[in-house]
């Protein structure tokens, strides 16, 4: 199972536990993508007894959240989802604001745009443009990538200081992505003085990427990049999209709502 993101806790609360089994659960569920799981899978994974998993699994179908086939033996994440993530992307202002420029810069590159935001150790993607170029790469909205191999997490990671990152080794990707505490500290400190982040088929093989943070939150948490198929990409295309990425990072960081009056999630 794919190590969860780190959550806050509130000091003086118990975690309740039917409700952490449950997250874990759908967790679990969604990280399988389209690989339905059995019963017994589930149990043995989230160390459940498997008349608890059953019942869990039970009421998790009755509201939507779960799915199951037609012979009742396979599960996978169900529809209620999807609504609840669409949801979060429709009530962030700062997402609808970040939109049409994305489509602006996607036009005027003809290459991929991403907005994605720090969650924990990953970056997961909340907007993509995709390019009508080429063939897309495996990045979706909703999909984590860890922030230490993009180009998004770097730009997101160089706005926090160096004593911040976990000790590593970090996990491979690609030959080309970054394990060590140190290296991966080096290219930061390169990030801070260049001004943005550079993924060299670190993340992707054939696919490099450029990453802007977005300075409307301090340290910033959202971040976007254009991604660009090695084929694809001379020095003056890798200027041009630096130039047009910057102004794209100006518009959306001079239109994002403040925080003002706002719920200041964390």
């Amino acid at each position: 199972m794919p190590e969860r993101p780190e959550r806050p806790e509130t000091p003086g609360v118990r975690e309740v536990k039917s409700a952490a089994r449950t997250v874990e659960l759908l967790e679990l569920l969604a990280a399988r993508g389209d690989r339905p799981a059995r019963l017994q899978e589930l149990a043995d994974e989230l160390a459940v007894p498997r008349s608890s998993m059953y019942a869990l699994l039970q009421t998790l179908i009755a509201h939507g959240w779960v799915r199951t086939d037609v012979t009742g033996s396979l599960y996978g994440i169900g529809i209620h989802a999807l609504l609840t993530g669409t949801s979060y992307l429709d009530s962030d202002p700062r997402v609808r604001i970040a939109r049409p420029h994305l489509d602006e810069a996607s036009e005027a590159l003809g290459e991929t745009i991403h907005l994605g935001r720090l969650d924990g150790r990953d970056v997961a993607y909340l907007a993509t443009r995709e390019s009508h170029a080429y063939l897309r790469t495996i990045s979706r909205v909703g999909r984590r990538l860890p922030a230490h191999a993009g180009a998004l997490g770097k730009a997101l990671l160089a706005e926090r200081p160096d004593a911040e990152l976990p000790e590593g080794p970090f996990e491979a990707l690609t030959p080309n992505t970054r394990t060590g505490r140190q290296a991966l500290a080096a290219d930061l400190t390169e990030v801070r003085e260049r001004g943005w982040s550079v993924d060299r088929e670190e993340s992707v093989l054939g696919i490099v990427g450029f990453g802007f943070a977005l300075r409307y939150d301090s340290p910033a948490r959202d971040a976007i990049s254009c991604s660009v198929p090695v084929a694809r990409l001379t020095p003056a295309h890798e200027e041009r999209i630096v130039a047009v990425m910057h102004e794209t990072r100006a518009r959306i960081e001079a239109t994002a709502p403040t925080t003002a009056g706002a719920p200041n999630w964390r």
